[in-house]
Protein backbone atom coordinates (compact mmCIF):
# COMPACT_ATOMS: atom_id res chain seq x y z
CA UNK A 1 0.00 0.00 0.00
CA UNK A 2 1.76 3.27 -0.84
CA UNK A 3 2.01 6.50 1.15
CA UNK A 4 -0.70 8.22 -0.08
CA UNK A 5 -3.12 5.61 0.80
CA UNK A 6 -1.67 6.05 4.76
CA UNK A 7 -2.09 9.56 4.69
CA UNK A 8 -5.55 9.10 2.98
CA UNK A 9 -6.74 6.80 6.13
CA UNK A 10 -4.87 9.41 8.80
CA UNK A 11 -6.83 12.28 7.60
CA UNK A 12 -10.30 9.89 7.50
CA UNK A 13 -9.27 8.86 11.37
CA UNK A 14 -8.56 12.51 12.69
CA UNK A 15 -12.20 13.55 10.26
CA UNK A 16 -13.64 10.48 12.58
CA UNK A 17 -12.32 11.49 15.64
CA UNK A 18 -13.05 15.13 15.53
CA UNK A 19 -16.80 13.96 14.39
CA UNK A 20 -16.88 11.79 17.64
CA UNK A 21 -14.69 13.17 20.22
CA UNK A 22 -17.83 14.43 22.12
CA UNK A 23 -19.73 10.53 22.15
CA UNK A 24 -16.16 9.24 22.93
CA UNK A 25 -15.70 11.60 26.26
CA UNK A 26 -19.49 11.15 27.00
CA UNK A 27 -18.56 6.97 27.09
CA UNK A 28 -15.53 7.42 29.29
CA UNK A 29 -17.02 9.32 31.75
CA UNK A 30 -19.69 6.58 31.78
CA UNK A 31 -17.29 3.84 32.06
CA UNK A 32 -15.80 5.62 35.05
CA UNK A 33 -18.91 6.27 36.35
CA UNK A 34 -19.98 2.40 36.16
CA UNK A 35 -16.54 1.24 37.88
CA UNK A 36 -16.92 3.53 40.61
CA UNK A 37 -19.59 2.15 41.48
CA UNK A 38 -18.95 -1.72 40.99
CA UNK A 39 -16.03 -1.09 43.15
CA UNK A 40 -18.04 0.68 45.84
CA UNK A 41 -20.88 -1.93 46.18
CA UNK A 42 -17.62 -4.99 46.35
CA UNK A 43 -16.61 -6.05 49.59
CA UNK A 44 -12.75 -6.49 50.13
CA UNK A 45 -11.18 -3.92 47.36
CA UNK A 46 -9.68 -0.70 48.09
CA UNK A 47 -9.55 1.46 45.55
CA UNK A 48 -7.76 4.59 45.64
CA UNK A 49 -8.55 6.22 42.34
CA UNK A 50 -10.62 5.89 39.08
CA UNK A 51 -9.38 7.86 36.20
CA UNK A 52 -9.59 8.24 32.38
CA UNK A 53 -8.99 9.73 29.31
CA UNK A 54 -9.90 9.55 25.58
CA UNK A 55 -6.54 9.21 23.76
CA UNK A 56 -4.74 12.26 21.71
CA UNK A 57 -5.70 11.32 17.90
CA UNK A 58 -2.06 11.71 17.23
CA UNK A 59 -0.90 9.33 19.99
CA UNK A 60 -3.61 6.68 18.17
CA UNK A 61 -1.93 7.33 14.74
CA UNK A 62 1.57 6.65 16.11
CA UNK A 63 0.47 3.65 18.11
CA UNK A 64 -0.66 1.87 14.47
CA UNK A 65 2.51 3.29 12.37
CA UNK A 66 4.36 1.53 14.94
CA UNK A 67 1.97 -2.00 15.52
CA UNK A 68 -0.10 -2.60 12.95
CA UNK A 69 0.92 -0.57 9.54
CA UNK A 70 3.97 -2.74 8.45
CA UNK A 71 2.24 -6.02 8.89
CA UNK A 72 -0.87 -4.99 7.03
CA UNK A 73 1.36 -3.36 4.20
CA UNK A 74 3.60 -6.42 3.34
CA UNK A 75 0.57 -8.78 3.35
CA UNK A 76 -1.17 -6.25 1.38
CA UNK A 77 -4.01 -6.40 3.44
CA UNK A 78 -6.33 -3.31 3.22
CA UNK A 79 -7.56 -1.26 6.07
CA UNK A 80 -9.03 1.38 8.14
CA UNK A 81 -7.02 2.91 11.21
CA UNK A 82 -9.89 2.77 13.76
CA UNK A 83 -10.79 -0.73 13.74
CA UNK A 84 -6.69 -1.33 14.90
CA UNK A 85 -7.03 1.51 17.83
CA UNK A 86 -8.96 -0.50 21.18
CA UNK A 87 -8.44 1.49 23.24
CA UNK A 88 -9.74 5.34 22.37
CA UNK A 89 -11.10 5.31 25.42
CA UNK A 90 -8.34 4.49 28.68
CA UNK A 91 -9.55 3.80 31.72
CA UNK A 92 -7.50 3.11 34.51
CA UNK A 93 -8.50 1.63 38.59
CA UNK A 94 -5.58 2.21 40.94
CA UNK A 95 -5.83 -0.48 44.05
CA UNK A 96 -3.93 -0.36 47.23
CA UNK A 97 -2.70 -3.76 47.22
CA UNK A 98 -1.49 -6.17 44.93
CA UNK A 99 -3.95 -9.36 45.48
CA UNK A 100 -6.89 -6.68 44.51
CA UNK A 101 -6.09 -6.81 40.88
CA UNK A 102 -7.57 -10.21 40.03
CA UNK A 103 -10.53 -9.57 42.29
CA UNK A 104 -10.99 -6.00 40.03
CA UNK A 105 -10.29 -7.83 37.17
CA UNK A 106 -13.00 -10.47 38.15
CA UNK A 107 -15.45 -8.01 38.91
CA UNK A 108 -14.91 -6.12 35.37
CA UNK A 109 -15.51 -8.84 33.90
CA UNK A 110 -18.60 -10.44 34.52
CA UNK A 111 -19.88 -6.68 33.85
CA UNK A 112 -18.39 -6.52 30.54
CA UNK A 113 -17.37 -8.15 27.93
CA UNK A 114 -14.21 -9.31 27.21
CA UNK A 115 -12.12 -8.41 23.80
CA UNK A 116 -8.78 -9.24 25.09
CA UNK A 117 -6.50 -9.59 28.47
CA UNK A 118 -2.87 -8.73 28.96
CA UNK A 119 -1.09 -9.73 32.31
CA UNK A 120 1.87 -8.42 32.56
CA UNK A 121 3.24 -9.68 35.69
CA UNK A 122 3.43 -13.02 33.97
CA UNK A 123 5.41 -11.49 30.95
CA UNK A 124 8.16 -10.09 34.16
CA UNK A 125 7.47 -12.84 36.51
CA UNK A 126 8.78 -15.26 33.96
CA UNK A 127 12.14 -13.80 34.06
CA UNK A 128 14.48 -14.47 36.35
CA UNK A 129 16.48 -11.21 35.87
CA UNK A 130 13.67 -8.74 34.75
CA UNK A 131 11.55 -6.36 36.81
CA UNK A 132 8.68 -3.95 35.78
CA UNK A 133 5.41 -2.82 35.53
CA UNK A 134 3.28 -5.51 36.61
CA UNK A 135 -0.37 -3.97 35.98
CA UNK A 136 -3.33 -6.34 34.42
CA UNK A 137 -4.66 -4.97 31.13
CA UNK A 138 -8.17 -5.98 29.95
CA UNK A 139 -9.95 -4.51 26.83
CA UNK A 140 -13.74 -4.20 27.39
CA UNK A 141 -17.05 -3.40 26.29
CA UNK A 142 -20.49 -3.13 27.05
CA UNK A 143 -22.20 -6.23 27.13
CA UNK A 144 -25.20 -6.16 24.33
CA UNK A 145 -27.47 -7.77 27.60
CA UNK A 146 -26.04 -5.61 30.55
CA UNK A 147 -28.71 -3.57 32.11
CA UNK A 148 -26.06 -0.89 32.95
CA UNK A 149 -25.91 -0.37 28.72
CA UNK A 150 -29.89 0.39 28.70
CA UNK A 151 -28.65 2.63 32.22
CA UNK A 152 -26.23 4.51 30.35
CA UNK A 153 -26.36 3.74 26.33
CA UNK A 154 -23.23 6.37 25.74
CA UNK A 155 -20.83 3.84 26.62
CA UNK A 156 -22.56 0.63 24.20
CA UNK A 157 -20.61 1.21 20.89
CA UNK A 158 -17.00 1.61 22.75
CA UNK A 159 -14.21 -0.69 23.62
CA UNK A 160 -12.19 0.32 26.39
CA UNK A 161 -9.04 -0.62 27.54
CA UNK A 162 -9.03 -1.13 31.55
CA UNK A 163 -5.53 -0.79 33.25
CA UNK A 164 -5.76 -2.39 36.94
CA UNK A 165 -2.66 -1.29 39.01
CA UNK A 166 -1.41 -0.88 42.55
CA UNK A 167 -0.11 2.56 43.81
CA UNK A 168 3.24 1.54 43.60
CA UNK A 169 2.69 -0.10 39.88
CA UNK A 170 1.29 3.10 38.81
CA UNK A 171 4.50 5.30 40.45
CA UNK A 172 6.79 3.02 38.79
CA UNK A 173 4.98 3.59 35.50
CA UNK A 174 5.23 7.30 35.53
CA UNK A 175 8.78 6.81 36.54
CA UNK A 176 9.53 4.27 33.72
CA UNK A 177 8.38 6.60 31.39
CA UNK A 178 10.77 9.39 32.71
CA UNK A 179 13.76 6.95 31.67
CA UNK A 180 14.78 7.70 28.42
CA UNK A 181 16.91 4.89 27.27
CA UNK A 182 16.64 1.40 29.04
CA UNK A 183 17.53 -1.42 26.22
CA UNK A 184 20.88 -0.38 24.22
CA UNK A 185 22.67 1.17 27.41
CA UNK A 186 25.61 0.15 29.10
CA UNK A 187 24.80 -2.81 31.46
CA UNK A 188 25.81 -1.08 34.77
CA UNK A 189 23.29 1.80 34.03
CA UNK A 190 20.66 -1.21 32.51
CA UNK A 191 21.61 -2.80 36.19
CA UNK A 192 20.73 -0.12 37.96
CA UNK A 193 17.47 0.89 36.30
CA UNK A 194 16.41 -3.20 37.66
CA UNK A 195 17.65 -2.70 40.99
CA UNK A 196 15.14 0.21 41.03
CA UNK A 197 12.08 -1.77 39.69
CA UNK A 198 12.83 -4.26 42.17
CA UNK A 199 12.47 -2.28 44.99
CA UNK A 200 9.05 -0.94 43.83
CA UNK A 201 8.41 -4.68 43.18
CA UNK A 202 9.48 -5.17 46.94
CA UNK A 203 7.82 -2.24 48.32
CA UNK A 204 4.46 -3.67 46.94
CA UNK A 205 4.81 -7.02 48.92
CA UNK A 206 6.30 -5.46 52.03
CA UNK A 207 2.70 -3.14 51.70
CA UNK A 208 0.74 -6.29 51.27
CA UNK A 209 2.19 -8.35 53.83
CA UNK A 210 2.37 -5.19 56.32
CA UNK A 211 -1.36 -4.86 55.86
CA UNK A 212 -1.64 -8.64 56.34
CA UNK A 213 0.41 -8.59 59.74
CA UNK A 214 -1.41 -5.84 60.91
CA UNK A 215 -4.65 -7.53 60.72
CA UNK A 216 -3.09 -10.38 62.63
CA UNK A 217 -1.47 -8.10 65.30
CA UNK A 218 -5.26 -6.59 65.78
CA UNK A 219 -6.28 -10.48 66.49
CA UNK A 220 -3.91 -11.45 68.89
CA UNK A 221 -4.01 -8.64 70.80
CA UNK A 222 -4.53 -9.38 74.68
CA UNK A 223 -8.08 -8.93 75.52
CA UNK A 224 -8.40 -7.31 78.57
CA UNK A 225 -12.14 -6.97 78.66
CA UNK A 226 -12.05 -10.63 79.04
CA UNK A 227 -11.96 -11.07 83.12
CA UNK A 228 -13.17 -8.52 85.30
CA UNK A 229 -10.75 -6.82 87.03
CA UNK A 230 -8.73 -8.05 90.32
CA UNK A 231 -7.25 -6.08 93.02
CA UNK A 232 -3.87 -5.98 91.40
CA UNK A 233 -5.02 -4.42 88.65
CA UNK A 234 -6.82 -1.86 89.97
CA UNK A 235 -4.06 -1.29 92.36
CA UNK A 236 -1.99 -0.88 88.80
CA UNK A 237 -4.05 2.26 88.11
CA UNK A 238 -1.45 3.98 89.99
CA UNK A 239 1.73 2.48 88.44
CA UNK A 240 3.79 4.30 86.54
CA UNK A 241 5.11 1.84 84.37
CA UNK A 242 4.53 -1.92 82.57
CA UNK A 243 5.04 -4.35 84.36
CA UNK A 244 5.23 -7.18 82.08
CA UNK A 245 6.65 -7.91 78.85
CA UNK A 246 3.86 -6.88 75.90
CA UNK A 247 1.71 -5.32 78.49
CA UNK A 248 2.21 -1.53 76.63
CA UNK A 249 -0.79 -0.18 75.18
CA UNK A 250 -0.46 0.38 71.62
CA UNK A 251 -2.69 0.47 68.45
CA UNK A 252 -3.51 -3.28 68.42
CA UNK A 253 -4.15 -3.73 72.38
CA UNK A 254 -6.34 -0.19 72.44
CA UNK A 255 -8.37 -1.39 69.74
CA UNK A 256 -9.55 -4.46 71.28
CA UNK A 257 -10.40 -2.91 74.33
CA UNK A 258 -12.27 0.27 72.64
CA UNK A 259 -14.25 -1.87 70.45
CA UNK A 260 -15.48 -3.75 73.56
CA UNK A 261 -16.82 -0.60 74.88
CA UNK A 262 -18.26 0.88 71.60
CA UNK A 263 -19.17 -1.78 69.45
CA UNK A 264 -21.05 -0.21 66.74
CA UNK A 265 -18.17 1.99 66.28
CA UNK A 266 -15.67 2.36 63.06
CA UNK A 267 -12.44 3.53 64.46
CA UNK A 268 -10.53 5.73 61.60
CA UNK A 269 -6.73 4.13 61.82
CA UNK A 270 -4.72 7.85 61.85
CA UNK A 271 -7.26 8.62 64.83
CA UNK A 272 -6.85 5.47 66.59
CA UNK A 273 -2.40 6.50 65.96
CA UNK A 274 -2.95 9.87 67.28
CA UNK A 275 -4.68 8.98 70.37
CA UNK A 276 -2.50 6.07 71.73
CA UNK A 277 0.47 8.42 71.29
CA UNK A 278 -1.11 11.57 73.00
CA UNK A 279 -2.07 8.64 75.60
CA UNK A 280 1.62 7.61 75.82
CA UNK A 281 2.79 11.33 76.27
CA UNK A 282 0.39 12.17 79.03
CA UNK A 283 1.60 8.93 81.27
CA UNK A 284 4.42 7.13 79.50
CA UNK A 285 4.32 3.78 79.98
CA UNK A 286 0.61 3.07 80.38
CA UNK A 287 -0.48 -0.38 80.02
CA UNK A 288 -3.35 -1.62 78.35
CA UNK A 289 -4.29 -3.22 81.83
CA UNK A 290 -4.52 0.86 82.85
CA UNK A 291 -5.96 2.06 79.80
CA UNK A 292 -9.24 -0.87 80.38
CA UNK A 293 -9.38 -0.47 84.30
CA UNK A 294 -9.78 3.31 83.60
CA UNK A 295 -12.45 3.12 81.11
CA UNK A 296 -14.19 0.41 83.46
CA UNK A 297 -14.25 2.70 86.15
CA UNK A 298 -15.22 5.83 84.81
CA UNK A 299 -17.24 5.07 81.73
CA UNK A 300 -20.56 4.53 83.48
CA UNK A 301 -20.43 8.39 85.28
CA UNK A 302 -18.95 9.53 81.19
CA UNK A 303 -22.32 8.37 79.86
CA UNK A 304 -24.15 10.18 81.93
CA UNK A 305 -22.81 13.17 81.12
CA UNK A 306 -23.13 12.82 77.95
CA UNK A 307 -26.36 12.48 77.80
CA UNK A 308 -26.93 15.78 79.55
CA UNK A 309 -24.08 17.16 77.17
CA UNK A 310 -26.33 15.82 74.29
CA UNK A 311 -29.21 17.57 75.54
CA UNK A 312 -27.65 20.47 75.87
CA UNK A 313 -26.17 20.91 72.57
CA UNK A 314 -28.20 18.72 70.18
CA UNK A 315 -25.52 20.03 67.19
CA UNK A 316 -22.71 18.97 69.17
CA UNK A 317 -20.56 15.63 68.60
CA UNK A 318 -19.50 13.65 71.61
CA UNK A 319 -17.81 10.62 69.79
CA UNK A 320 -16.04 7.82 71.80
CA UNK A 321 -12.98 9.84 71.51
CA UNK A 322 -14.59 12.18 73.54
CA UNK A 323 -15.84 9.67 75.78
CA UNK A 324 -12.42 8.13 76.53
CA UNK A 325 -10.65 11.85 77.04
CA UNK A 326 -13.47 12.19 79.51
CA UNK A 327 -12.29 8.91 81.42
CA UNK A 328 -9.00 9.28 81.14
CA UNK A 329 -9.47 12.95 82.81
CA UNK A 330 -12.04 11.26 85.62
CA UNK A 331 -9.89 8.57 86.25
CA UNK A 332 -6.75 10.41 86.84
CA UNK A 333 -7.30 14.42 87.05
CA UNK A 334 -3.89 14.96 87.01
CA UNK A 335 -2.04 13.24 84.71
CA UNK A 336 -4.51 13.62 81.97
CA UNK A 337 -5.87 17.21 82.44
CA UNK A 338 -4.47 17.94 78.87
CA UNK A 339 -7.29 15.53 77.72
CA UNK A 340 -9.38 17.96 77.61
CA UNK A 341 -9.79 21.26 76.69
CA UNK A 342 -10.24 24.07 79.08
CA UNK A 343 -13.62 24.78 78.33
CA UNK A 344 -14.94 20.99 78.40
CA UNK A 345 -13.21 20.45 81.66
CA UNK A 346 -14.77 23.11 83.46
CA UNK A 347 -18.23 22.22 81.68
CA UNK A 348 -17.41 18.54 83.16
CA UNK A 349 -16.09 19.48 86.83
CA UNK A 350 -19.73 22.43 86.84
CA UNK A 351 -21.49 18.60 86.31
CA UNK A 352 -19.87 16.70 88.34
CA UNK A 353 -20.01 18.91 91.34
CA UNK A 354 -23.91 19.40 90.83
CA UNK A 355 -24.02 15.39 90.64
CA UNK A 356 -22.05 14.23 93.49
CA UNK A 357 -23.49 10.79 94.78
Amino acid sequence: MSQIDLEFEESQFRAFYADHLPQLQAACAGVIHTLEQLVAAAPGIEVSKVEGRVKDVEECIRKFRRKYRAALEESNTPYEIQPWITDLIGVRVVCLYEDELEKVAQLVQSHYAVIEVTNKAAAVESTETEFGYKGLHLDLRAKASSKAQVESATEAPWPFELQIRTIIQDSWSVLDHKIKYKKSIPGQLKRRINVLSALFELADREFLQIRDATAAELLQAPDETAEPATEAQQDALQAPKASALGSELNAFTFLKIANHFFKDFEFEASKVDSFVADIQLWQPGMTRSQFNELLRHTIGTVKRYKQHFEEQNPQASFNPFTVMRHCLYLGQKGQFRPALRNVARQAFESWLQENQT
